[in-house]
């Protein structure tokens, strides 16, 4: 539940947060022929999981999925605003949490807004449960609440976007969230059994290979590729398949329900061991919050718990559909 991130004291990241909002350029990366792209992925036998890191990542297993189509980008606030513009619709973060579903959370809990990375100052010691704080008005258009906006970043991935909007989203095209098969075997690129989508080359030896921390996270953040938080699409060499940023930028929903053991079935609803009572769906990709020193989840295999009510900065989505189209 939204309370399972609603610990600690609120730390001061004002110069985070102004850095995220000034950090606009480059506005665009992706060749305009490329943008808003899909590719037929004609489905196969891989790989699914990881023995070498995570737990929840094992068994690997050989395992097969049926072709589908998938968009080669994380879906842009450009393209957001565009399904907002001509449906009017309204993303829960912007309407806040009712009495009705969440009785036992504080009323200044919900009231519009969402979740925001607050690093912790200096060397201070900290805990996840302090780096995220609930931020009044903070969604898809001020992603990191009153201050920011997303001007100059339209062509960045949209985030502070529950479940149930990138649902939406994907509903409105005709098209759905994949699975977590379906997302795993596309961002391998065709590269079976490999630690990352490119090969087993870390992400930051030699040119980057994608948007994740590079420092000390959560206290030092070094910026080498130049973004403090998320960049725009396609900044990245593609995938074999041709798909931008499977590893790192924004995590990306899955229609998936998590659960700690993939041998078990968890039902529709998923579990997590740390929020018991919750709907959770599995995210795949890691983000621009994933470093060497902490959550090493920039890989095909990686998989994490969430909430489907809790929308963050780091989390995004790109869609898929059934049909092969070309």
């Amino acid at each position: 539940m939204l309370n399972h991130f609603l610990k600690g004291i609120f730390i001061f990241g004002i110069t985070f947060l102004l850095s995220c909002q000034s950090d606009q350029t480059p506005k665009s990366c992706l060749p305009v022929e490329l943008f808003g792209k899909k590719v037929d992925i004609k489905g196969g036998e891989f790989q699914f999981g990881d023995n070498r890191f995570y737990i929840d990542e094992s068994p690997a297993a050989r395992a097969t999925v049926v072709g589908f189509n998938i968009d080669i980008h994380e879906v842009t606030n450009i393209q957001f605003a565009e399904f907002v513009s001509e449906t009017g619709f309204i993303t829960d973060a912007e309407k806040g949490l009712s009495k009705a579903d969440f009785p036992d959370l504080p009323e200044k809990y919900r009231v519009p807004g969402s979740m925001v990375f607050i690093p912790p100052e200096d060397n201070a010691p900290s805990s996840p449960a302090q780096w995220w704080q609930f931020i009044p008005d903070a969604n898809w258009r001020h992603p990191y609440g009153p201050g920011s906006d997303i001007v100059g970043k339209e062509n960045h991935p949209v985030v502070q976007l529950t479940y149930a909007d990138a649902e939406a989203y994907a509903k409105w095209l005709g098209r759905r969230l994949p699975t977590e098969r379906e997302w795993e075997f596309a961002a391998r690129g065709g590269l079976d059994g490999a630690i990352y989508s490119w090969g087993d080359e870390k992400p930051h030896d030699g040119q980057p290979k994608a948007n994740t921390w590079q420092g000390i996270f959560p206290h030092v953040n070094l910026k080498e590729d130049g973004f403090v938080a998320s960049a725009p699409v396609g900044c990245y060499p593609p995938n074999g398949f041709g798909l931008f940023d499977t590893t790192g930028n924004v995590w990306e929903w899955s229609s998936t329900p998590y659960g700690p053991d993939r041998k078990r079935d968890y039902g529709a609803n998923g579990f997590d061991p740390q929020q018991p009572s919750v709907i959770v769906k599995t995210l795949k990709g890691g983000s621009f919050l994933c470093a060497d020193n902490y959550c090493q989840r920039y890989r095909p295999a990686a998989r994490q718990a969430q909430d489907v009510t809790v929308a963050s900065p780091h989390i995004g989505f790109r869609t898929v559909a059934n049909k092969i189209i070309n």
